[in-house]
């Protein structure tokens, strides 16, 4: 197979295998591994070529995406596979595991953090989310565990947040408790955030 390559756009580079289009690369990887246009090459070495360059993709996608927010190894997996192999994907998650830029324990203590204190989930709902994100079981007993978030406290400031209008009308006591329970809480937790409102 006689490889040639052909200058796109900005810093892109196309690769061709016998005049036909096969791979899309960047001007610093073909810097790096260079092969003059015209030269023969093998499937072997069309591979292990394929595999260096949507290796890097899959690296420099990470970069992208750990740049903008963290991210669970499955969720960062399932987005790097819309646009590589998975070879490539598990070899780049791999590295940035072993970097230090991700690991599952240290995102889901932040994002279970930011479920409970910002958006007042309830135990069930944050174990949920979790399970979502693909965190081992262990971990997420451990957080839960751990958590020191107060339940009443959540559901008052949900009730603040959207129910004080419904809890006025007729029955919406009854309504609210059922929304509640839906999120998560257990009645003895709204028993007590109630208790509370009703005596502030």
């Amino acid at each position: 197979m006689i490889i040639k390559s052909q200058k796109g756009r900005g810093r892109k580079i196309h690769l061709l295998l016998d005049d036909e289009y096969r791979l899309t690369t960047d001007v610093d990887f073909w810097l790096e591994n260079y092969i003059p246009d015209g030269t023969d090459i093998d499937d072997d070495e069309w591979k292990e070529l394929q595999l260096k360059i949507n290796y890097r993709k899959a690296f420099n996608k990470c970069a992208d995406l750990l740049s903008r927010r963290s991210h669970s190894v499955k969720e960062l997996r399932e987005k790097l596979l819309k646009t590589v192999d998975e070879r490539s994907a598990d070899l780049a998650i791999e590295k940035y595991i072993e970097l230090g830029y991700l690991n599952d324990e240290e995102f889901a203590k932040g994002y279970a953090e930011h479920l409970f204190n910002t958006k007042n989930y309830s135990r069930y709902q944050v174990k949920h989310e979790l399970i979502k994100k693909g965190i081992d079981g262990q971990i997420i007993s451990n957080i839960i565990d751990d958590n020191e978030t107060n339940a009443a406290e959540s559901i008052i400031r949900i009730i603040n947040k959207l129910y004080l209008t419904k809890l006025r009308a007729e029955g919406g006591k009854e309504k609210v408790i059922a929304a509640l329970m839906r999120r998560g809480f257990s009645y003895s937790d709204i028993k007590e955030a109630f208790k509370r409102i009703e005596n502030e």
